[in-house]
């Protein structure tokens, strides 16, 4: 990811929505518009959201992480494929739509699969936040609600993909990359992304 993206909290809004993202892959994959895609999810309350308004917003959100993956094969994927494979793909598209989720993947998940460590507690989020914090303004920045919140959203998005069997867990789970997302990775270029994978071939 180009260092240049800023970082951005807006995952306090748009968390991991793997329901949300496969309703919406499934309306792209008929190739209809984006903003019949967004009236659609709204006018059917597809996401079954008390008002329409966080609808749209959401839907808006969905749209964009699932561009940021730029490859259709993946969004038909996280449609056809079993829970466990879309999962894993809305985390790729997560991590190239935040810089805070691709570094956090890489330098802390990716890194202890490297290194074989498979401890993993509330330190090893404080420590990424700590850090981030010294070395960028915008960061810096935030209210400490925000992130609190953030740590919160990370460590549930490592539950929903099973890097962690629940919230207090104190260890990593290996991770098998699924072939249909390795092959896209490698195509896209992003093979830097492999270890948060537990992927290093």
């Amino acid at each position: 990811m180009d260092s240049s993206f800023p970082y951005s909290a807006s995952l306090t809004r748009e968390p991991f929505l793997f329901y949300e993202m496969r309703s919406t892959a499934k309306l792209m994959t008929e190739g209809i518009s984006e903003d019949a895609i967004v009236k659609e999810i709204a006018e059917q309350n597809l996401f079954q959201y008390p008002t329409e308004k966080s609808i749209t917003r959401m839907a808006k959100a969905c749209i964009k992480r699932l561009h940021a993956l730029e490859d259709d094969s993946l969004v038909s994927a996280i449609v056809s494929q079993p829970a466990d494979v879309a999962k894993q793909i809305c985390l790729y598209a997560m991590m190239k739509q935040s810089r805070l989720v691709w570094e956090f993947m890489l330098t802390v998940i990716g890194e202890k699969y490297r290194l074989r460590d498979t401890s993993f507690g509330k330190i090893d989020l404080n420590t990424f936040f700590m850090r981030l914090q010294e070395q960028n303004d915008t960061v810096a920045s935030w209210s400490d609600t925000t992130i609190t919140k953030l740590k919160q959203i990370i460590a549930k998005v490592l539950v929903e993909t099973e890097y962690l069997d629940n919230i207090k867990a104190d260890h990593l789970n290996p991770v098998w990359l699924h072939p249909v997302l390795e092959n896209a990775i490698r195509n896209n270029g992003d093979t830097a992304v492999l270890p948060a994978f537990h992927c290093f071939s």
